[in-house]
């Protein structure tokens, strides 16, 4: 079903298909960030994307549970953009040999995929809150309150060591 098709007539359709949409995202980030971890040199990145690996599961279990108030089967569908956000992680990533700068794409990288994230969540809050799905819209900003704090994280590293680290690699 894709986003602008008419397979969406309504409103609780379209809420749906972007919780499906999340839930493939959210799926194929679980699948990604192990290879994200494997190619950090630096430790607290490394731990910061074990952290996240760890949310990130915990955020399907939320997603698992609002199906299931919804009395929908938890699936999802395919994401074009995080499929392509993942595929452009890989092929930055896999063209730096420098481990410096290797570890500043892959946080610029990780901030794109929070940046779709809380896109969709916002959004996603948003539309229960109007839906009158209160109990919903709260389990949707437990997530959404770990994304920005993994955003927050992400920035930290970057602007406090990452960033200053690869240009000091690319200076010589």
């Amino acid at each position: 079903m894709g986003l602008f098709t008419k397979d969406i007539k309504t409103f609780d359709d379209l809420f749906l298909h972007q919780l499906q949409d999340v839930y493939y995202a959210e799926n194929q980030i679980t699948k990604a960030l192990p290879k994200m971890i494997d190619k950090a040199s630096d430790a607290g990145l490394k731990a910061g994307f074990e952290q996240h690996l760890s949310e990130t599961r915990g955020q399907i279990d939320r997603l698992d549970r609002i199906f299931g108030l919804m009395g929908e089967k938890a699936t999802g569908v395919t994401c074009p953009a995080i499929d392509g956000i993942i595929k452009e992680a890989n092929e930055v990533a896999g063209e730096i040999a420098d481990k410096a700068v290797l570890d500043a794409a892959l946080i610029a990288a990780a901030q794109a995929v929070e940046h779709y994230e809380i896109a969709r969540y916002g959004t996603l809050i948003a539309w229960a809150e109007q839906m009158g799905r209160g109990e919903i819209a709260s389990i949707l900003k437990e997530t959404l309150a770990e994304e920005y704090a993994t955003d927050d994280k992400l920035t930290a590293m970057a602007t406090g060591k990452a960033n200053r680290a690869a240009e000091m690699a690319s200076a010589g």
